[in-house]
């Protein structure tokens, strides 16, 4: 359910000696050293940032973090989704090893999923890990891959197939960040959001059919911290549940068996992340449909999630020029693949999702097809 509050929001992932807070509100950047230095043992930071974000926020955190007595170093990463790669980690492990880097040193990694992904790898493999702070500057950072400690690179077979579970000290989602985003970026965030509403809280897809084109407006503030701070805490219970994706953590995977493999099939730069994902989405409930075991998801839920993901302005079709056949050969090296056996997360009705074996490369085929894959 959605509640609408004022101020800062905090919610926490309780993972016993690993338990850490997310932090949700305005202006957090302004106490940023404060918040850190709490959760840190040394003074030592790495601050790790997008090429982006050069101007404003780089600056900014990094003379906040020396003011508040912080040796701050810093290392810039190239934007897209090719920087999560071999090479990239490397070059962080090496400057960390030029900087003297030891066990009570950081990395507080600024920007996007990318940022978060690549950096938290480093913090894990680095002297066997490092402890890492997440500041989010995305929509679906701050929604999605800055909670629950996945890290990981991308291979030219697929994505996030080399990474680790290793949790943040401390999360902080300043929505401040999300007014110098361009509007692809928060387009593509919202994909997550939507994602929530599906597998977890119907009422918060009812809450996005009637807010999502106004989110960004400045009247809907209140709204849009809302949505993020729901959206937060169905990620946080699922990761309390199933840290490391055994059982439950999976439904997280929703829509995006398809929305990787469009992805990767694209070259990790045809699409962004969320609009890849909004693509998945709809085929997974085209799946759903195929299969015909979930009589409470109709044409009408198919519809109405078809509508959202296209007032969120993503697309709903695969790009002109993908096959079938290669996507689908994509599916198959998916790390949340079983013994050659691609398990795929369909709805069973709205705020429910189940995991599903019995797929068919005849109906995934058809499915694509039916999206405009060759």
């Amino acid at each position: 359910m959605v509640q609408t509050t004022e101020g800062v929001d905090s919610v926490r992932v309780e993972l016993g000696e690993r338990a850490y807070s997310i932090h949700i509100g305005n202006r957090l950047l302004d106490t940023a050293a404060l918040s850190i230095a709490e959760v840190l043992q040394g003074r030592r930071v790495m601050l790790v940032y997008d090429a982006a974000l050069v101007s404003p926020w780089m600056k900014r955190v990094r003379r906040l973090l020396e003011e508040g007595g912080f040796m701050v170093f810093v290392h810039e990463v190239p934007m897209g989704e090719q920087s999560k790669s071999a090479a990239a980690v490397a070059a962080m492990w090496n400057a960390l090893a030029e900087a003297d880097f030891t066990r009570d040193s950081a990395i507080v990694a600024l920007g996007g999923g990318v940022v978060g992904d690549l950096a938290g790898f480093a913090a894990a493999t680095f002297l066997r890990g490092i402890a890492f702070v997440q500041i989010p500057t995305t929509l679906l950072a701050m929604v999605d891959s800055s909670v629950g400690g996945k890290t990981g690179i991308n291979l030219s077979a697929g994505k996030n197939l080399v990474g680790s579970f290793w949790q943040p000290r401390l999360v902080l989602a300043d929505l401040d960040c999300l007014r110098t985003l361009p509007d692809g970026e928060r387009h593509s965030g919202m994909a997550e959001v939507i994602k929530y509403g599906v597998i977890r809280d119907a009422q918060l897809f009812a809450f996005l059919e009637e807010h999502v084109e106004h989110l960004f407006e400045a009247g809907e503030a209140v709204h849009l911290r809302a949505v993020v701070r729901r959206s937060v805490e169905i990620k946080a219970e699922v990761v309390t549940a199933d840290e490391r994706e055994d059982g439950l953590r999976r439904i997280l995977n929703f829509g995006h068996t398809i929305g990787h493999a469009i992805e990767a099939e694209g070259g990790y730069g045809a699409l962004r992340h969320g609009e890849a994902v909004g693509i998945g989405m709809v085929a997974a409930s085209l799946l759903t449909l195929r299969r015909g075991q979930s009589p409470e998801w109709t044409d009408a839920e198919h519809a109405r999630l078809v509508r959202l993901v296209e007032l969120a302005q993503l697309p709903v079709r695969v790009p002109a020029g993908m096959t079938a056949a290669a996507l689908l050969d994509r599916t198959r090296v998916d790390k949340k693949a079983r013994n050659g056996q691609v398990r795929y997360i369909l709805p069973v009705r709205l705020g429910e999702v189940e995991v599903v074996r019995d797929v068919t490369d005849e109906m995934v085929l058809g499915v694509l097809r039916e999206l405009g894959a060759k």
